[in-house]
């Protein structure tokens, strides 16, 4: 029973991932315009996602499955934690339709497990961590200093902008995010299916065929919210620009998933599409709410995921109750202290306005 509950689990997760997943790799096309119709910006994502997951997504299983606690703690029960824990703290940011790192999030939820167990491969973890930071800031960087240089080229070459050549820019950035896609297949089949590999619940060619069908699936079925978030609430830009932002978020992710890491394609796209932004527009373009609210979300959905993970191993695994209740409180009382912190800014406000005091 816990076995299929487990593989159920994989399966929803799987389908969360693609949903996720959707806006990073064509978000950028549809939101240039390439691509004009939301449904056949997914149906290629799907496609591409399920290509990728096939023939090259067996180094990130291996790294998700075996790299960051001990395989002999996995088995059914402890597969379904994890899984389970990520899929939560998914479902919740693509109910709220922001484009969230599946792989901080099933990294997190594996972490959780080996704190409950003490035990960590921490060596590896500090590493992934390490090009979490790292990955993302390049494509920022790259996408910032190609935007300057369009910037500085389309004036003088207006071919780049109007007329026929438009097509051969749609193609162009329609070709580049089918490989950001791709990517993402690469690198995302091994949150869904890793754990249940490394547990030995699935060998590794069936868990990718099958994991990389229902992340096409929740591609096509479920992506629309995260693909509008990316492709058109955070910049707008040229198909060139486009181009550049699924360009360099195609490339890092397939480098990272030849050597088998697990690295945020969202946050790779996103910071990409930012970096852009910022060439354009400056540093004003930090000040939507729509940056700040996915920058948040990065931050606390590790945090969360662990934090998830943790306590049920704690409450089915361990049955130790009081550190579940410790759990609780510490999230209620921060909770109840952001709730005390935006009311006194609101009564400093009021004050402040009014002119008068208590």
């Amino acid at each position: 029973m816990i076995l299929i509950l487990a593989c159920i689990m994989s399966l929803f997760f799987a389908m969360n991932i693609g949903a996720s997943g959707a806006a990073a790799s064509l978000g950028v096309a549809y939101g240039s315009g390439a691509i004009p119709s939301k449904r056949i910006a997914l149906s290629i994502c799907a496609v591409a996602i399920l290509l990728g997951a096939v023939l090259g997504g067996s180094e990130v299983v291996k790294t998700i499955g075996e790299g960051l606690i001990p395989s002999s703690i996995l088995n059914a029960k402890i597969v379904l934690i994890i899984l389970s824990s990520a899929a939560i703290s998914l479902f919740i940011a693509n109910l709220m339709g922001i484009p969230l790192s599946t792989s901080e999030i099933t990294v997190g939820s594996v972490v959780g497990v080996g704190v409950a167990y003490k035990s960590l491969f921490a060596g590896h973890i500090l590493w992934i961590v390490f090009f979490w930071l790292l990955v993302p800031f390049i494509a920022f960087t790259i996408a910032f200093y190609a935007g300057k240089l369009i910037q500085k080229l389309e004036p003088k070459y207006p071919w780049l902008q109007e007329g026929k050549n438009q097509r051969y820019l749609s193609i162009f950035v329609i070709i580049v995010g089918f490989f950001e896609a791709f990517s993402a297949g690469m690198n995302n089949v091994a949150n869904a299916i890793g754990p249940l590999v490394g547990a030995e619940l699935i060998s590794m060619k069936s868990g990718i065929l099958v994991g990389g069908l229902f992340i096409a699936a929740g591609a096509f079925l479920l992506g629309g919210r995260v693909l509008q978030t990316n492709g058109k609430k955070i910049v707008r830009f040229t198909k060139l620009e486009g181009g550049v932002i699924s360009g360099t978020g195609s490339a890092l992710v397939i480098i990272a998933s030849i050597y088998g890491l697990p690295v945020p394609l969202t946050q790779v796209t996103s910071t990409a599409i930012i970096g852009i932004g910022v060439s354009k527009n400056g540093l004003s373009i930090l000040k939507k709410q729509v940056i700040h609210r996915i920058v948040k979300v990065w931050i606390v959905s590790p945090v969360l995921s662990l934090v998830i993970s943790y306590g049920l191993v704690q409450l089915f695994i361990k049955m130790d109750l009081y550190t579940v209740f410790i759990l609780i409180g510490v999230c209620i009382a921060t909770l109840g202290l952001i709730s005390l912190v935006k009311t006194i800014r609101a009564d400093s406000r009021t004050i402040y306005e009014d002119g008068g005091g208590i």
